[in-house]
């Protein structure tokens, strides 16, 4: 329950920061990453997230992922969310996750508005036999140029 909090809390901040920045178009992303492998064993964690504002449109996701193996035995979670937000038009807001051992998730966001505005973003990530990955792409349009993109994506390695 906590971990769904903490995503669904730092989706809220993303979208809180892309609303704030105003009416223009904007893409950002970030990510991290980090493990450790030892003798008794290895964890890892990745993650990445972003978002995207252009007009009243406004999409953020996010996902998170972590791996702990020790001689005996192994766990891994996966967690992955996001919003979107239109003033007066569509949005579509997908998040899922599937696997028992091998994680894969993924939240597909977006927000358009009529006369070609749209905000979208997209994170997938992957927990599979101590290969963590995470990527997230933003986008934003407005009429007039072209949409601003951003892309981050991290990985950790915790294979012997």
């Amino acid at each position: 329950m906590s971990s769904r909090f903490t995503m669904t809390a730092a989706a809220a901040v993303l979208l809180t920061g892309s609303a704030a920045a105003g009416f223009a178009q904007s893409a950002s992303t970030v990510g991290t990453g980090a493990g450790s492998v030892r003798a008794s064993g290895s964890s890892g964690v990745v993650g990445t997230g972003g978002s995207a504002a252009a007009g009243g449109t406004s999409a953020s996701s996010l996902g998170l992922g972590a791996q702990s193996t020790t001689p005996t035995t192994s766990s891994s979670s996966l967690g992955t969310g996001g919003s979107a937000a239109a003033v007066d038009g569509h949005v579509m807001s997908h998040s899922g996750v599937r696997g028992n051992r091998n994680l894969s998730g993924q939240s597909m966001n977006q927000a358009h508005q009529p006369g070609g505005v749209w905000s979208k973003s997209h994170t997938q990530t992957h927990v599979r036999h101590g290969d963590l990955t995470s990527r997230t792409k933003t986008m934003a349009h407005e009429p007039g140029g072209p949409p601003v993109k951003s892309t981050t994506g991290s990985s950790v390695n915790l294979s012997d």
